[in-house]
């Protein structure tokens, strides 16, 4: 059985997770930006940096928590 994490690992996890959510919602402003024409890229690059983001926001954070997930007893 393993022990539980130090509180400083916990942190730097949390902090990860976070960091992750972050960059989604600004990959996803970004995408929303290009789509408006305030960046000027092509319009497939948007929806690509779109759908990035949403699944660094969605998922990605889930998987992580999912990984570093204490073990049950």
């Amino acid at each position: 059985m393993q022990s539980p994490v130090s509180e400083e690992t916990a942190r730097a996890r949390w902090m990860a997770i976070t960091g992750v959510r972050i960059a989604g919602v600004a990959m996803v402003v970004v995408g929303i930006f290009g789509l408006q024409g305030v960046f000027e890229y092509p319009e497939i690059a948007a929806y690509i940096l779109i759908a990035v983001g949403v699944i660094d926001v969605f998922l990605v954070p889930q998987v992580m928590a999912r990984k570093w997930r204490s073990p049950r007893e």
